[in-house]
């Protein structure tokens, strides 16, 4: 039984890597980032890879290497990485069902779930002979992976080269970007995609670029819950 499950996870394992790769090359290099620009804060570098293992935040992780300086308030801390990881809440209720159905394994889905994991693990289809649950696990612990050795690589090398951090959050951004792309090309239906950009951007004007995170979420959120009908319908459609 014990030797079936090895198989079971070692051939999810091996198909799932083929599906992460754009997410290694990306995780690598602005988990470097990450890594450089937490060492510029004259932290060991053990420190990085600690972080990225046990909070594993992405952005929040970004944000993260301002609070380590003095001044900061515990409260200003707890409201910022709210308000920058709040998505999470949002997006993360669409998984709640197959999360559901991996038993103790859905706690690791849960910490381990980023946007880029998020976003491999519903677009991918589940390739036959795979276990659902084993291929998902297998995604998100390899985009996991990916994560803590690009940090550890900026770390050490933050340590013992001397590197400038200036700009370098912007590979978080960049990220995102090529992502949204991937998927625009990918084709289907563009609705939802397309209720983000102009929710975002509008409430990017109305609210300033301190404060339009939430209510963007809040908005776009809702305009899914209502369309979801016309969405489903248009789905369907498109399958026959």
């Amino acid at each position: 039984m014990e030797q079936r499950t090895k198989n079971r996870y070692a051939k999810a394992f091996r198909v799932a890597f083929p599906y992460t790769i754009p997410v290694l090359t990306g995780y690598l290099f602005i988990g470097t980032a990450f890594g450089v620009m937490f060492q510029e804060k004259g932290y060991n570098f053990l420190w990085a890879i600690l972080m990225s293992v046990l909070v594993y935040a992405g952005s929040g992780q970004y944000l993260a290497v301002n609070f380590f300086v003095p001044g900061a308030g515990f409260w200003n801390i707890i409201f910022m990485t709210l308000m920058v990881n709040v998505r999470h809440m949002f997006y993360g209720l669409s998984l709640l069902e197959r999360f559901g159905r991996m038993g103790k394994k859905r706690l690791y889905m849960i910490f381990s779930l980023t946007d880029e994991t998020y976003s491999l693990l519903c677009t991918t289809k589940i390739p036959k002979g795979v276990p659902e649950d084993a291929f998902l696990f297998a995604i998100a612990f390899l985009d996991h992976l990916y994560w803590i050795a690009g940090s550890a690589i900026g770390a050490v090398a933050g340590a013992v080269l001397p590197l400038n951090a200036k700009g370098i959050d912007f590979a978080m951004t960049a990220l995102f970007i090529v992502i949204f792309v991937e998927q625009w090309m990918a084709g289907g239906k563009r609705i939802p995609a397309l209720i983000g950009l102009i929710s975002t951007a509008a409430l990017r004007v109305a609210f300033g670029m301190d404060r339009f995170v939430l209510p963007s979420m809040i908005c776009i959120l809702c305009c899914l819950v209502l369309g979801r009908a016309h969405i489903e319908k248009e789905a369907v459609l498109d399958a026959d």
